[in-house]
């Protein structure tokens, strides 16, 4: 996901009167200083002399204009009363500071020479952190007082689902919260099959399901476009190359509110005997791999609360992981803008799309190449009486894949194209200015790592979800990711918990290796273009039309895993083979595009997502029923986890329906 015109605004002038650059492409006015009120007697000036002109302010660029409109008070972790060009500013200097960054060495491990280290937020070291922290764990042992709680899941927007889940396995669970508990304004578009395995789990109630679900349309539309013609029909060679597009149903047709089931499941958690601690920030977190582990809040009067084990659900932006990540830059990034609105035609908005291209790879000069890809989604249509073409609000995203490399443009630049290529992609919109009423301005950049899922550097400490990059590459994580993995991430931290199996090395086994998810990242390089890299500007959408094609015809069998960020090797392979009979001549640019190392590495996924699969259809039915009858509580954990790891490995979770 020199600094960037869009994070300052507009500059100072340095002493010597040179101009910067404001954020509208114009010049900022000079600062005030005493160089223009020199030091002058009545001989040099006369005393009427008028003072120096200013220069004219900068202009706005078009996103400053319509950003400082809109507020982004009502958001999580938001800043109430602000605008939302304040947070744009600051998501862009942390994008800078991402991008300037230079990758390095460092090991933790090695004590005989000085490294730049991480700053502390977690630490096993009694000699540092809080020593009230460590004071107080210690009290609880010597006394043998039970700890404060079984375990503190810190981040609470996901995190009080998993905290919802713990409790329901009858565990005592806390949420620390830097800001305030609440769901976003804007929807999230999820599939009714993972909101049912959230009811199977005894997380969601088909009431909350009833009251936060707000849109529903029938489905989406995958396309891959060299320009925008709207409808297509045949496939990519068929039509000239000009592209291929298809439909989906039942995949991210729903629009639920953040806000409903937010405090539809904290109400419960509550009410249930869950704590939620808000507007309470952490300072750090220290762990004693004997005892447990202390949560250390912001303020002076605040009490360090004790756990037997910490959730990390901060999200990608963790200090943990950023601990545990030091001296890192992201494999890739997945950098994201776009606007809920008003204004667009009512009676066409009827459909989404989920994965879309209408141009070719874009070369953005200095700061490479890049293919925009599309996604949108109605909103306010098929629930609670609002039939089917009687909004004109939809929120549409313009993302695209890359690295973090300095040169990578800024959220500026790719915010100001969305804006231009909107008309294009929405023709009945020529003025976003004039013809949208915009309701909220989306931004954000999703770092991603190779080395996905986190495996723990701590005992008592565990990353889930977005933290621990356990979301696939191509996605921007979040609530989709989490439900996939809430069932098994719950049962085994609840086993852990049970059995006091709580050591880094045994935490290792909830996070493995998923070799489905490694797979992915093949995808997300062929889907980016290097710095300096020569591509044909069509290669991106031949690419996917000539995939999204196969898949099509294999059936949902095979499309619905994929869309859902599930890999399975039946429909890989299948639709592998068929894309290279299809197209045969294409697989040396492919190779050539995304390189024979990184072909390797993903043979080597492949081949190992062939192995999970036959381990967990063979194996797992045969060695099930002793792991069960084993008197050992960590062999039976330690199997339980190696048998969920073929099955989430090889994507056989993935339940089709009947």
């Amino acid at each position: 996901m020199a600094l960037s015109l869009a994070v300052l605004g507009a500059a100072l002038a340095a002493l010597d009167g040179a101009a910067a650059f404001a954020p509208g492409g114009g010049l900022a006015p000079p600062s005030l200083r005493s160089s223009w009120l020199r030091a002058s007697t009545l001989d040099d000036a006369p005393a009427t002399a008028p003072p120096p002109e200013s220069p004219p302010p900068a202009e706005k660029s078009l996103t400053q204009r319509i950003m400082e409109k809109t507020s982004s008070a009502g958001q999580a972790s938001g800043a109430g009363g602000s605008s939302t060009w304040d947070a744009f500013l600051r998501a862009e200097s942390n994008w800078e500071r991402l991008k300037s960054s230079t990758a390095f060495d460092y090991d933790p491990t090695n004590l005989s020479v000085v490294q730049d280290g991480p700053p502390q937020f977690v630490t096993d070291d009694g000699a540092a952190g809080n020593p009230k922290c460590w004071e107080k764990l210690r009290s609880q042992a010597d006394s043998n007082a039970p700890l404060d709680y079984d375990a503190v899941v810190c981040g609470g927007t996901l995190g009080i689902f998993i905290a919802q889940a713990l409790q329901v396995k009858g565990h005592r669970v806390a949420v620390v919260e830097a800001g305030k508990l609440m769901g976003r304004e804007q929807e999230w578009n999820i599939s009714m099959k993972e909101l049912e395995e959230l009811v199977e789990l005894g997380v969601l109630t088909n009431e909350d399901i009833e009251q936060a679900v707000k849109t529903e349309f029938p489905g989406c539309r995958a396309g891959f476009k060299n320009k925008e013609v709207t409808p297509l029909a045949g496939s990519y060679f068929d039509n000239g190359e000009t592209g291929y597009e298809c439909f989906t149903p039942n995949v991210l047709n729903l629009g639920v509110s953040p806000a409903v089931l937010i405090a539809n499941v904290a109400e419960r958690f509550k009410a249930n005997g869950g704590t939620v601690l808000e507007q309470s920030p952490l300072k750090g977190i220290v762990v004693s791999d004997s005892i447990g582990a202390v949560i250390d809040i912001v303020g002076d009067d605040a009490d360090p609360i004790t756990t037997k084990l910490v959730l990390d659900c901060m999200g990608n932006a963790s200090p943990v992981s950023r601990q545990q990540r030091h001296g890192r830059k992201p494999d890739g990034v997945c950098a994201v803008v776009g606007s809920c609105a008003g204004g667009f035609d009512a009676e066409s908005n009827l459909l989404g799309d989920i994965i879309y291209t209408n141009t070719e790879i874009q070369d953005k000069g200095q700061n490479g190449q890049l293919q925009y890809f599309w996604e949108a989604f109605p909103v306010g249509i098929g629930r609670d009486g609002k039939e089917p073409g009687s909004s004109d609000v939809k929120t549409t995203y313009m993302f695209t894949y890359m690295d973090a490399e300095r040169d990578r443009p800024s959220l500026q630049t790719l915010m100001d194209d969305y804006w231009t290529q909107l008309p294009i992609y929405q023709p009945t919109i020529t003025d976003v200015e004039t013809d949208l009423d915009v309701k909220r301005v989306l931004f954000a950049y999703f770092p991603t790592y190779r080395d996905s899922p986190l495996q723990p550097q701590w005992s008592r400490l565990l990353a889930v979800g977005d933290a621990s990059g356990i979301q696939s590459p191509l996605s921007f994580g979040g609530f989709g990711a989490l439900t996939r993995h809430l069932d098994r991430i719950s049962t085994a931290v609840s086993e852990a918990l049970d059995d006091d199996i709580l050591h880094k090395s045994d935490l290792a086994r909830i996070n493995a290796y998923t070799p489905n998810l490694s797979a992915a990242w093949m995808f997300q390089k062929a889907m980016s273009v290097r710095m300096g890299q020569g591509v044909d500007p069509k290669f991106v959408n031949r690419l996917l039309a000539t995939n999204f094609d196969v898949m099509n015809e294999m059936g949902e069998r095979t499309m619905m895993p994929f869309l859902q960020d599930v890999v399975r090797i039946d429909g890989l392979a299948g639709s592998l083979a068929r894309s290279f009979v299809a197209d045969p001549g294409f697989m040396p640019q492919i190779v050539a595009h995304v390189g024979v190392p990184t072909l390797v590495e993903w043979l080597g996924h492949v081949s190992m997502i062939t192995a999970y699969t036959a381990l967990h259809k063979v194996a797992t039915p045969a060695i099930a029923p002793f792991v069960e009858k084993m008197d050992d509580p960590k062999e039976r954990f330690l199997w339980r986890r190696r048998m969920e790891a073929w099955k989430f490995g090889s994507g056989q979770d993935y339940a089709f329906d009947e």
